[in-house]
């Protein structure tokens, strides 16, 4: 550019910075004065990288602990990813397919990066050290992430989450707590040898219940489900997204802890103490769960082998 387009482009901007300023009742020349005196913005402080960088905190000397922190600090972070577009669709006034499909995609993406990252915890770490140190952190588990609860809970109706054995007794009249109190996952944190609730899943409803049961009750409504069946034009290829989001939630991704999970741990789930005190033999398994998000876009024989193809293939190395 020109000194003098410079010049105009620059005129420009002040002009439609004070309407912006103006309609908000505020003084743009306090705000011009205010840039003379701020720092510039570095990268670290961005994205606040030494606090960042602070917080993996081992619990023991083990080398590989860190790793394990690490690798699920990153899925936190994509859980929120997922929730933020999740919600987008949720809140959406009158939806699109295109904005269906493009927020769709963006959460088939992370989840994609989420089931082949996996690889960071069976390749990453030693299995004897895993053994050790994951002793020392009872009775905390990745089962207590309550935003993959939450994931849950934006993307189907609770019906479909209610445990595989229980679907049967649901009704309109049930109460939230009744709902949550029969969510699939509860069952995955049952002491074996007494049926009782485990600390994991006592502690974990301590901190998250309130939460989970106030956004089961606000959700109903206004779920993705919900808005699929609402949306005017929604064609095969939105359909397809749906079931693509089904199945990487509902089995590649359980199916990449159950790999992780049979490689580190031993087979009798009576003698694990390593994952928080969870049934992860029952819990896991795509195809014991059945947890399916949206059943009507799916065949019956679809439904009847549910995951169970992928772990046989996957775990055991056989096709059906």
């Amino acid at each position: 550019m020109t000194p003098a387009e410079t010049q105009k482009d620059i005129t420009e901007k002040i002009e439609l910075l004070q309407r912006k300023f103006k309609a908000s009742g505020q003084d743009l020349s306090s705000y011009l004065e205010g840039l003379l005196y701020a720092d510039y913005l570095n990268y670290w402080d961005y994205i606040n990288l030494d606090i960042l960088l602070s917080l993996q905190q081992p619990k023991t000397s083990f080398k590989d602990e860190k790793i394990f922190i690490i690798y699920h600090q990153i899925t936190e972070l994509y859980f929120k990813l997922i929730i933020w577009e999740l919600e987008q669709i949720a809140e959406q006034q009158e939806i699109k397919a295109d904005f269906f499909k493009e927020r769709l995609e963006r959460v088939i993406m992370y989840f994609d990066h989420l089931i082949s990252s996996f690889a960071v915890m069976w390749k990453g770490m030693e299995r004897e050290q895993f053994l050790k140190f994951r002793m020392s952190l009872l009775p905390s588990s990745g089962f207590q992430s309550a935003q993959y609860r939450v994931i849950e809970i934006l993307s189907s109706d609770v019906a479909n989450l209610i445990h595989v054995d229980k679907r049967d007794s649901i009704s309109n009249n049930m109460t939230t707590d009744d709902l949550f109190n029969n969510l699939y996952w509860q069952q995955g944190a049952i002491e074996l040898a007494t049926g009782e609730k485990t600390l994991t899943l006592k502690t974990f409803e301590i901190k998250y219940g309130k939460e989970l049961k106030e956004l089961i009750d606000s959700n109903k409504s206004k779920n993705i489900w919900k808005q699929y069946q609402s949306c005017a034009d929604k064609d095969e290829e939105l359909k397809k997204l749906m079931q693509t989001l089904d199945l990487k939630a509902n089995v590649f991704w359980p199916l990449a802890h159950y790999k992780s999970a049979v490689r580190y741990l031993q087979r009798d789930p009576v003698d694990i103490a390593a994952t928080g005190g969870t049934n992860w033999q029952k819990y896991l398994p795509p195809r014991f769960q059945k947890v399916i998000f949206y059943p009507e876009i799916w065949t019956d024989q679809e439904k009847a082998e549910w995951g169970k193809g992928w772990v046989v293939k996957e775990i055991f190395g056989e096709e059906m």
